[in-house]
């Protein structure tokens, strides 16, 4: 597997408006983009830092994986994400190192990106997100 760069680090927020003054009154950055991910149960803001994007995600729903790992452990750095070429061939890659995937086949995220996640008992408990854009 190629790992061209790191696309994003996602943050857990609850509330995105909340943050907004955070990051653009005080850090400068610009939000460029805010989606909702309706399968997701989440809303995302998007920022450039560089080459690397901060995305932060803010829970629809109480059912969110977003509002269980703030409620659990509170707002916070989320995961961090992967730019590969191949995200199917950097799957099986990952399984046939004993990697636990947490998304078998990989399924559409914000932005247009195709994504999946490796779970963080396999990853230094970090959760990885591996993303490819479709071309």
């Amino acid at each position: 597997m190629e790992i061209t760069h790191i696309e994003h680090i996602g943050i857990a927020v609850k509330s995105i408006e909340e943050q907004l003054p955070y990051y653009e009154g005080i850090l400068g950055l610009k939000c460029y983009n805010i989606e909702n991910v309706e399968d997701q149960k989440v809303k995302t803001a998007f920022f450039m830092v560089g080459q690397t994007k901060i995305e932060l995600l803010e829970p629809t729903s109480e059912e969110s994986t977003i509002a269980r790992f703030i409620e659990k452990r509170g707002e916070g750095i989320h995961h961090i994400a992967y730019a590969t070429r191949n995200l199917n061939e950097a799957l099986k890659e990952m399984e046939q190192k004993g990697v636990r995937l947490i998304d078998q086949e990989p399924r559409g995220g914000a932005e247009g990106l195709n994504i999946a996640f490796l779970h963080p008992k396999s990853t230094g408990s970090v959760l990885t997100e591996l993303c490819e854009h479709p071309e």
